[in-house]
């Protein structure tokens, strides 16, 4: 074809133009489908098919989309790894297993009598089509991954429920391959696979955790600590192939293993989703339409009889496990519907294993799957995809909106987080310790403050503020979080901080530790020790030995009677949130009747499965500690103001115990909010109580006690 001059060739075969033309398609495409209402992910596919061999003939199926779309498959089954909420998915392990067996041996038994019986396939042919119907593919993933649902218990069964389902549907690929490659020598072969799978996966899971903890905590860079991740996904996805078994398997492993080294919020994570969203999960999309042979369907009868009954299979056999599911765990009609939504989509291990098994040729000549098969399977990828897509999506909306009705219909206070920059080095460090202490719902800026003292102002010491408060922009920006940078002279530092938490009503201050430079410092420094008396809201002092992501434990020191301070429960939380997105496992320490307590919020905010508690008798023997904390841990100490409820005379000697005995440890000094409701925090923290206690009844409880603190001392 010539235009304007120019000889145009279809399909076009030059990269560049390649490339453009797949851009326009991942940009205009969500546009089109957007206003028509239809998945993104559906727009992908029909584009796919629109530009592909069997549509207009504009691409050919070249290898940059076998390269781009298997890096795709990989980065779909990866993030569902990454972003899996492994606390959740242990509360949810038995439902998912359950779920994953019944969604696996329900399509194997029936599609194999219907294969059978009514496509008159035979034995082998029978089995591995059935296992196709029994494989899905976490395709609309991204869907709930968008609306920001992918911890929830739904989403936490369905992925359980697909690994457990895919794994099957592989090892019945790879035995069944390996019977016709091998021959008669394969009879051992299905236990030699087992027995590797096993293996891989044991040193994966032993070496790999090691391997990124020693990299992360050496490595900094953003390039660097991305590409790294990447290099996991396929080492994981090579070694499985390895093995035998598809790639997909190992890219999800990996997943898992990288999960509580990439934090839920963390610029490393957003850097992950962004790519993957923007470049490969859309390439590996339009190349799965592009391999769709829609005329073939029109040429034979069977052919299009063979399409029908494997799609109509497919989603049959995938919707009674889940409202099996649904009846036995009594989940809501909506959850049911996420578990069909994820699991009734065919494509990444469907392809893999209708692909195999076309490739195998019988002794008579046959194909172990045969052309009507193949397109079958094509045509039911694509409705299943769509099917899925809509219901995800639907479904999706709904559990958001009943989410936002019932958040509003509890009024909470708002989380402003106030992160004084001062020393570069530790910026990121506070940046990331307040974004996982902050809740991923809350829509309130964080507000990075910089103060220069009015006596020793000067242009350099404003470029350098500047410069800091515009790294700490980047890093909230990275995980698309808001943050005001606020540039302030005032005649010191700390009322300088003093000013901007009341203008931008504040509710917590994220501080480094003091450096001591002189002798005659004290541990906290003037600065600080002024913050804490002219404020009375929440201050924590951080001193950070390692990236955030990186621990493995928080051990967390509570003194007797912090349950009267008015920010017990509000630290309670902040800490399990913290834990929580860390995935790592957090201790407390505390007297009995405080550890209760602490068990009473803890277990009512879902963090039971990663809390541990134990007794601490007499804060004095805070020392005997220094044996439950390990260099990747975080010692979290929490203090109070002098003249508050748990105060103590030993707190003096806090500063001292700190720096010699933990000062190669991670620290988090915590001084809780001494304002608050009391009314709120007695009911919340007591399950015994029924009703609200007074104002008045709560006044004497403390009365009594600052009483008796003051005999005591």
């Amino acid at each position: 074809m010539d235009f304007l001059g120019f000889s145009i060739h279809f399909p076009i075969t030059d990269p560049t133009w390649i490339f453009f033309l797949v851009l326009l398609i991942i940009l205009f495409a969500p546009l089109l489908m957007g206003k028509l209402r239809i998945p993104h992910i559906v727009g992908m596919i029909l584009a796919g098919i629109l530009i592909g061999k069997d549509g207009l003939n504009i691409l050919a199926y070249d290898d940059s989309f076998e390269l781009f779309g298997k890096v795709g498959m990989y980065y779909i089954v990866f993030l569902a790894g990454l972003e899996l909420d492994m606390d959740d998915f242990k509360k949810n392990r038995l439902k998912g297993i359950v779920f994953g067996l019944l969604t696996f041996a329900i399509p194997m038994i029936i599609g194999f009598i219907v294969n059978h019986s009514l496509l008159h396939y035979g034995l082998m042919s029978s089995v591995l089509l059935a296992s196709i119907y029994a494989s899905n593919t976490l395709i609309t993933y991204p869907i709930i991954s968008r609306y920001g649902l992918s911890r929830e218990r739904s989403s936490s069964i369905s992925i359980a429920g697909t690994i457990v389902a895919v794994l099957f549907a592989l090892i019945i690929l790879a035995v069944i391959s390996g019977t016709y490659k091998l021959g008669n020598q394969s009879s051992w072969f299905w236990v030699l696979l087992l027995i590797n799978v096993f293996v891989l996966t044991a040193l994966i899971s032993f070496f790999m955790p090691r391997l990124c903890r020693w990299f992360f905590r050496r490595y900094d860079d953003a390039v660097m600590q991305f590409v790294f991740v990447l290099s996991m996904v396929f080492l994981g996805a090579a070694l499985m192939q390895i093995v035998g078994m598809e790639g997909i398997l190992g890219a999800f492993l990996a997943g898992l293993v990288l999960n509580r080294f990439v934090p839920h919020v963390s610029p490393l994570m957003s850097r992950l989703e962004f790519v993957g969203n923007a470049l490969f999960i859309p390439y590996f999309l339009i190349g799965v339409g592009m391999i769709i042979d829609i005329k073939s369907l029109f040429v034979g009868g069977f052919a299009l009889y063979v399409a029908a009954v494997m799609t109509i299979v497919a989603m049959i056999v995938k919707w009674i496990p889940c409202y099996i599911t649904q009846k036995i765990f009594r989940l809501q009609n909506v959850e049911r519907k996420v578990l069909f939504g994820m699991t009734n989509a065919h494509a990444a291990a469907a392809l893999a294993t209708v692909m195999v098994g076309h490739g195998i040729v019988m002794a008579n000549g046959e194909r172990l799957l045969d052309d009507n098969v193949l397109n079958g399977t094509i045509v039911m990828i694509l409705v299943t995809c769509i099917i899925s897509s809509m219901i995800t999506e639907r479904a999706a909306r709904q559990i958001v909106t009943q989410q936002q009705l019932s958040a509003d219909s509890v009024n909470h206070e708002q989380e402003i987080f106030l992160i004084p920059v001062s020393n570069p080095d530790n910026i990121e460090g506070l940046m990331e310790m307040a974004l996982t202490l902050r809740s991923s719902k809350e829509k309130a800026p964080l507000v990075a403050l910089s103060v220069i003292n009015d006596n020793n102002a000067s242009e350099v010491k404003e470029r350098i503020s500047k410069r800091n408060l515009e790294l700490a922009a980047k890093l909230g920006a990275a995980v698309n979080a808001t943050v005001k940078t606020v540039l302030r002279y005032d005649m010191n530092i700390a009322q300088g901080i003093i000013h901007t938490l009341k203008e931008n009503s504040a509710t917590d201050v994220v501080i480094g530790l003091h450096r001591k430079e002189k002798l005659m410092d004290s541990f906290l420094g003037s600065l600080t020790e002024r913050l804490l008396e002219e404020t009375q809201r929440q201050v924590m002092i951080a001193k950070l030995l390692m990236p955030v992501n990186t621990l493995r434990r928080i051990v967390v020191a509570v003194p007797e009677k912090a349950e009267y301070e008015a920010g017990f429960v509000k630290w309670i939380i902040q800490l399990c949130r913290m834990a929580r997105q860390l995935g790592c496992r957090i201790r407390f320490f505390a007297t009995k009747s405080t550890t209760v307590l602490i068990q009473n919020i803890v277990e009512r905010k879902d963090g039971g499965q990663f809390a541990e508690f134990s007794e601490l008798e007499d804060w004095d023997d805070l020392l005997l500690l220094t044996g439950q904390v390990s260099y990747d841990h975080l010692f979290v100490v929490v203090s109070s103001r002098s003249g508050s409820i748990s105060y103590k005379s030993s707190f003096e000697k806090l500063p001292q115990q700190l720096s010699k005995y933990f000062a190669n440890n991670s620290l988090l000094i915590i001084y809780p909010d001494q304002f608050a409701s009391p009314q709120d925090i007695v009911s919340f923290a007591n399950p015994i109580i029924r009703k609200p206690v007074s104002i008045t009844l709560y006044d004497k409880i403390v009365d009594r006690f600052s009483k008796l603190t003051k005999k005591e001392d």
